[in-house]
């Protein structure tokens, strides 16, 4: 079996009993199981849930996506071995330490795969949360431009490139379009500030004012414990995306959760530390592919522009990546994730039949 059939690319076409369409994004899809199927599986697995929960199947592809653009490789590699497994088995460890530190649930029931979990549906909070310790990436360019205040925050003049800000910063964006909410633009991506989010508290899907503090204790705690345990690996957590919602347990309790994933490559940046105690800059992230395809197109403008998407979007789909660039991000991806779970990551020899084998004989979700 060659590199090529190692990887997940297509991740949408599995057989898994459904009777609603598969939703599927830059790296994952969803498929919405039958409440006959959930129920079973509930009742079955023991899972703490109420009896009557959606569940889905998310399975996760090795692509790799960057600007807004899903990229591919020559040869055939459309994806990028090991990617989907280390992403995971990252966002599965972290969900892990958050709740043996008694911070919060996430919205994953069980893992009958490294490339799939079983999830319960959870009601999003229209946020997605950017937690920032350097000032680097786009905040750093918008600092050069003279801004000063981000999400309602202001921060002091005299920062260098890179530097570590004072404090831990969260600068809040839109999830989606939202419609209606006064002082927040229609559309998605937008930052917003905390007076933002207290005036629509139903806009951005809080149950509550009080959960404003409590997703914001969630975010300087989740990032705490991630940056804590990459230290000791002598790796700096620069920054990270995290997301919430809302699901209900077996008794009916709604509680608010960690939801998506969290502290991978793909939603964070990570540095080196050794690199960056000699002035270097080492990504251990997908930001090193990033500038890799800045640094690789003669016009950088198309990837930076958001005026011109036509034009990336076809600088995607006419430009195969060397295999070697493919392979880079597959040692960092796969890197990283066995420094932080502390063991060999398992990459399937054939990851589609190994799902469908899995779903179809422990489970019984495949037609």
């Amino acid at each position: 079996m060659n590199l090529a059939d190692k990887v997940l690319v297509v991740n949408d076409n599995l057989p898994i009993r459904t009777n609603k369409p598969v939703h599927s994004g830059k790296v994952r899809s969803v498929y919405w199981l039958t409440e006959e199927d959930s129920a079973r599986l509930i009742k079955d697995k023991g899972y703490d849930v109420p009896a009557d929960a959606p569940l889905a199947i998310m399975v996760i592809s090795d692509r790799i996506s960057a600007f807004d653009c899903v990229w591919q490789g020559e040869n055939g590699l459309n994806g990028v071995p090991g990617k989907g497994t280390a992403l995971n088995a990252i966002s599965n460890h972290w969900f892990k330490l958050f709740k043996e530190k008694g911070l919060a649930d996430s919205h994953i029931l069980d893992i009958p795969h490294p490339l799939v979990w079983i999830v319960q549906k959870a009601r999003p909070v229209m946020i997605e949360a950017i937690a920032r310790q350097y000032i680097t990436g786009s905040m750093w360019r918008s600092y050069t431009k003279g801004e000063r205040e981000f999400c309602g925050i202001t921060i002091p003049e005299g920062l260098e490139k890179d530097q570590k800000l004072p404090e831990l910063l969260i600068t809040p964006s839109t999830k989606g379009v939202l419609t209606g909410l006064e002082g927040v633009p229609e559309a998605d991506d937008v930052n917003v500030s905390r007076s933002d989010i207290e005036r629509h508290v139903d806009g951005f899907n809080f149950s509550s004012l009080a959960d404003i503090d409590l997703y914001e204790k969630l975010l300087k705690e989740g990032f705490d414990v991630i940056s804590e345990a990459l230290a000791q690996h002598d790796q700096i957590f620069v920054d990270t995306k995290f997301e919430f919602g809302y699901v209900n347990d077996a008794a009916g309790n709604e509680k608010l959760i960690y939801m998506d994933e969290v502290g991978t490559p793909d939603s964070s940046r990570i540095w080196d530390g050794s690199s960056h105690r000699d002035g270097k800059i080492i990504e251990q992230s997908k930001e090193g592919f990033r500038q890799w395809l800045l640094n690789h197109f003669p016009d950088p403008d198309i990837l930076l522009n958001k005026n011109r998407m036509e034009e990336r979007f076809a600088l995607a789909a006419d430009n195969k990546l060397p295999e070697s660039v493919m392979m880079d991000i597959s040692n960092t991806y796969v890197g990283i994730a066995e420094k932080i779970i502390g063991e060999k990551l398992t990459i399937s020899e054939n990851p589609k039949q190994e799902i469908i084998n899995i779903l179809r004989d422990e489970y019984q979700l495949i037609v």
